[in-house]
């Protein structure tokens, strides 16, 4: 029997208790599904409707479990947490120092290389399927991968003292790297999609509301390896601070979105899995769930990192450790992880 890691709640009505050491989701008296609490990394509640009990709540909280809620569109919107895992002070202040020098700069610049070259990385591994059978669609896709990671250069040069004074040119790279990408993904996607470019907030079509869907879910585990790793969620450097944006979340997610959701989602939409909206151009249970176990599977798959491969969601928290370690003085450079196929 595989090990639940996640316990994903999206059934209107459902009621989430706790029996003998595992949490149980019943609907209309009927066990709907079911979770040992001792392999369990997170929950999320992804519907309206849902009912916890208080023995649930104090459970995952003394076994460290998050319990994370999203909506119909994949965006959090709240978040239970064992009081002891905020509790750090050390790293803590280091983070808040940090963004007034070339710590935040740094981190800024590392994350934002990353992302890139993860990008301009899958527009390659997608191309070279294509270079025998389509030799144009192969040479449009590598050239617009050259172009994506012709960007990596104009981070090398921001000079800035802080992140402040640079967040302006790094944004402009990232988002002119950035249309590359999605200009790739038009070459890419089967005719049929009708691919309108890349929306995010309040998108209309199937394609972009699974990323942005997929990209919820992988919130949670961005956040829960920053908490775990002693840092706040909320200071961070790239994305500016406004009350309630968890801007260091924002930041970190960046390098996983690629590997974690998009490769997710052009691989379902390839094989022409059935994705659908339904009448308030919303996805449809039955997408929302096949998108939440492929983005929550594609964090088990190994990938290459310093040497060794291990699962995605093993590299995620390293990476968030590794920025702890880096902002406390006990790393020299913090580098993120990169994608590469």
């Amino acid at each position: 029997m595989p090990i639940v890691h996640e316990l994903i709640v999206e059934q209107y009505g459902a009621f989430v208790s706790k029996h003998q050491g595992r949490l149980r989701v019943t609907l209309k008296s009927e066990k709907v599904a079911e979770a040992p609490l001792m392999h369990l990394q997170q929950v999320i509640i992804a519907a309206r409707g849902v009912s916890l009990s208080s023995n649930v709540i104090a459970a995952c909280c003394e076994a460290g479990i998050p319990i994370h809620f999203v909506d119909s569109r994949g965006e959090p919107f709240a978040g239970l947490y064992s009081p002891g895992l905020t509790g750090t002070v050390l790293t803590r202040r280091e983070q808040l120092l940090a963004y007034r020098d070339v710590r935040g700069l740094a981190i800024s610049c590392a994350l934002a290389r990353a992302k890139i070259l993860s990008q301009a990385a899958l527009l390659r591994y997608t191309a070279r399927y294509r270079q025998e059978a389509a030799p144009e669609q192969y040479e449009q896709l590598d050239a617009l991968a050259a172009r994506v990671a012709g960007h990596v250069d104009e981070l090398a040069a921001l000079e800035e003292p802080d992140i402040d004074a640079a967040r302006e040119r790094l944004l402009s790279t990232e988002g002119r790297a950035a249309r590359y990408y999605w200009d790739g993904w038009r070459a890419l996607l089967p005719e049929g999609y009708g691919w309108p470019g890349r929306e995010g907030r309040g998108a209309q079509d199937v394609l972009n509301s699974a990323l942005n869907y997929g990209y919820g879910i992988l919130y949670g585990q961005v956040e829960r390896a920053i908490i775990l790793a002693g840092l706040d969620p909320y200071a961070g450097y790239a994305h500016a601070d406004r009350p309630g944006k968890p801007s260091l979340v924002c930041d970190l997610i960046e390098p996983y979105r690629v590997p974690a959701v998009d490769r997710v989602i052009l691989g379902l939409a390839n094989r022409k899995t059935s994705l659908a909206l339904d009448d308030h151009h919303r996805l449809d249970e039955p997408t929302r769930r096949l998108l939440a176990e492929h983005v929550l599977g594609r964090l088990d798959k190994p990938e290459r990192y310093e040497g060794k491969r291990m699962p995605l969601r093993v590299i995620l928290q390293n990476d968030a450790r590794h920025l702890a370690t880096y902002l406390r003085g006990e790393r020299e450079a913090f580098e993120p992880f990169t994608a590469s196929w």
